[in-house]
């Protein structure tokens, strides 16, 4: 599927293509993706193009529990999360939000929108930075925060501060068959308006201008890209050869305690996830 333009997407590209002009390093750069939402996510990773698929693709993560992965020394790529998946029939979509054609292994393939994408140009060499942000540009299904390990402040992108399904304005939500709202899609994927989607003559920062959309969305979630040329630029720099993402951070709806003590198979891997959280959601 053909997904809106993103600026921080083909600006991690062409940061990655010149982190990695240089020798490459023969590591590899470890992943923790921690899910302390209340319910099961289906993580996806998606390369760029002339990247290897990462995780297998996609991976199931049942509450409270942290999946470890690796990638290359220097890869680029995003991740996301599927939610209220169902891979026991033939029906497309196989998920509520971020489905990838109804598999339960996108291999590579980029989801359905709209989802929180996180954009990552991750180099393992410390004299080499890495790059990452989290993007509502296609839309919005889960809060998620992404941190360096170690964490530095700096080094850090926090959750939302509110519940953004609930401050979906109606034109942009995605409703479950039940009627629940289970993603919000950004102005660009709902009206398809160059306006919204920074193209043609509003191809430039001086012409896309923040809409009463990507202002909801960035009041939500203030550490997101919002819209395309959203300023300051959400984008972290940092050096690091790990990085930790949660899905539904910290005190998400309630019950994470309770879910700690019962999921996580040791108390220091719970402990990890909740340092690397916020009181931001």
């Amino acid at each position: 599927m053909k997904m809106p333009k993103s600026f921080a997407a083909s600006f991690l590209l062409l940061i990655w293509r010149f982190i990695s002009s240089g020798d490459s390093v023969a590591q590899a750069y470890t992943i923790y993706a921690t899910n302390t939402c209340p319910f099961p996510i289906w993580p996806a990773t998606a390369p760029n193009k002339g990247q290897p698929v990462i995780a297998d693709g996609s991976f199931y993560l049942p509450p409270g529990q942290t999946k470890t992965f690796q990638a290359p020394g220097t890869w680029s790529g995003r991740i996301w999360a599927r939610t209220g998946c169902d891979f026991t029939s033939n029906l497309k979509p196989a998920c509520e939000s971020g489905d990838c054609d109804g598999q339960l292994h996108c291999n590579g393939k980029i989801g359905l929108p709209p989802a929180t994408l996180v954009e990552m140009s991750i180099q393992v060499d410390k004299t080499k930075p890495s790059f990452f942000d989290v993007s509502l540009v296609d839309g919005y299904n889960l809060p998620i925060s992404v941190s360096t390990n170690p964490m530095a402040t700096k080094c850090r992108i926090r959750g939302c501060s509110k519940d953004m399904k609930r401050m979906c304005p109606q034109e942009l939500q995605v409703l479950s068959k039940d009627g629940e709202v289970v993603a919000c899609k950004s102005p660009c994927l709902a009206f398809d308006a160059d306006e919204f989607c920074c193209r043609n003559e509003f191809e430039s920062p001086e012409k896309c201008r923040p809409s009463v959309y990507s202002t909801i969305f960035k009041d939500v979630c203030p550490d997101y890209f919002s819209y395309p040329f959203d300023t300051p630029t959400p984008l972290v720099n940092c050096t690091s050869d790990e990085h930790v993402i949660t899905f539904c951070p910290s005190n998400w709806g309630s019950g994470v305690a309770r879910i700690c003590r019962a999921e996580f198979k040791t108390i220091a891997s719970c402990m990890v996830s909740l340092l690397l959280s916020t009181s931001l959601w």
